[in-house]
């Protein structure tokens, strides 16, 4: 049993608490990673807020890279030393949606409860989202790492754990968007810049951001948007209609808001698909006309972390990275240290960074 430093969450919003923990070692089918880099999300946020529920303490965190530093018996493919990726995508490779390809839908459940982690004391300590990432170690299942090159700025390589495979994948995976389709993206954030990024390599004709801030819309133009609108203006779908010169085929909702789920349908044409990314708490309520679904031949999709395998789609967005056509280093907007990590927390909140990233010495 090793002591690591970890940041851990008492009590729904309060502070995270920098303490001592103990990992154990890794068994059968788990790896350990030294972590160089984790990011912060907003679901690391909503979860800390109580937003969805779940035990505690907990040590949440589940956007980072590192390297392997321990393998359990009779786990292949990786070796100490290898640079990773950690996500939260644990599968099991039997059940019924792993075995159809989408192991984002796995459905053998994990009990962070009884995971690697534990408090000084001696107590439990969940592991949230499979991984406990807000700490200098983690212990995860191999179905969680994905290998890649050396030389990639680990800060970077984070945020394909998350937030771009989320954006990007909604965009290529759940939406199958077709070059020449009109795409609406409403929230500017880390994940709506890269569902922004996702429509620009996938050949769409116009990319309309949506989003209450001027310098978001400036920023979303940047990452490839071809038009902006402000979402506080009365009916902000006509003004993207106008700008496309028809409804969206596609409209990515990657906000966890309510309203912009009720007025999203607005912006689509006939035939459109409204991809479902962004999470709002447990309550909130959206409302829609069937009819007008029915009538139009419109469909609502949800997408859970972009649909993504990552041993797929993770080297191709590496390959992107290094060939200049997906960027990654613009959407660190502060590095931090693990001492620092409520600091990041709130300028995360205030809605004005992309990604703030825990980078480890």
């Amino acid at each position: 049993m090793q002591i690591i430093k970890a940041a851990v969450c008492h009590a729904f919003r309060e502070p995270l608490v920098i303490e001592d923990v103990h990992l154990r070692a890794p068994q059968p089918g788990e790896v350990q990673i030294d972590l160089e880099a984790v990011a912060i999300c907003h679901s690391d946020i909503s979860f800390a807020e109580g937003a969805w529920g779940g035990t505690l303490p907990a040590v949440y965190g589940h956007e980072a890279a590192g390297r392997v530093s321990a393998v359990g018996a009779g786990t292949t493919g990786f070796a100490p030393g290898d640079p990773v990726v950690v996500t939260l995508i644990r599968a099991c490779g039997n059940c019924a949606p792993c075995a159809a390809g989408r192991p984002t839908g796995c459905e053998t459940p994990h009990d962070g409860e009884d995971g690697p982690l534990g408090t000084a004391s001696g107590g439990r300590l969940t592991q949230a989202m499979a991984c406990g990432a807000f700490a200098e170690k983690v212990v995860v299942h191999h179905s969680q790492i994905v290998k890649i090159p050396e030389g990639i700025d680990m800060a970077a390589a984070s945020l394909l754990a998350c937030g771009v495979i989320t954006g990007v994948g909604a965009v290529v995976n759940a939406a199958r968007l077709r070059a020449g389709e009109d795409v609406v993206v409403i929230g500017a954030g880390g994940v709506g810049l890269n569902a922004i990024q996702g429509a620009r390599i996938a050949g769409a004709r116009r990319i309309v951001a949506v989003d209450m801030s001027d310098d978001k819309l400036a920023t979303a133009r940047a990452f490839g948007a071809t038009d902006g609108v402000m979402a506080t203006q009365e009916k902000p779908w006509r003004a993207a209609k106008q700008a496309m010169g028809r409804g969206a085929d596609v409209v990515l909702v990657t906000v966890g808001a309510a309203r912009a789920y009720d007025d999203a349908p607005r912006y689509l044409a006939g035939g459109g698909r409204m991809i479902m990314v962004g999470m709002p708490h447990t309550g909130a309520v959206s409302s829609y006309e069937a009819v007008n679904f029915a009538a139009a031949g419109q469909s609502m999709i949800g997408s859970k972390m972009g649909e993504t395998v990552i041993r797929r789609d993770i080297p191709w967005m590496v390959d992107l990275y290094r060939q200049g056509r997906l960027r990654l280093d613009e959407l660190i907007s502060g590095r931090w240290r693990l001492d620092q990590i409520n600091e990041a927390i709130a300028d995360t909140r205030s809605g004005a960074a992309r990604r703030n990233v825990i980078v480890f010495e």
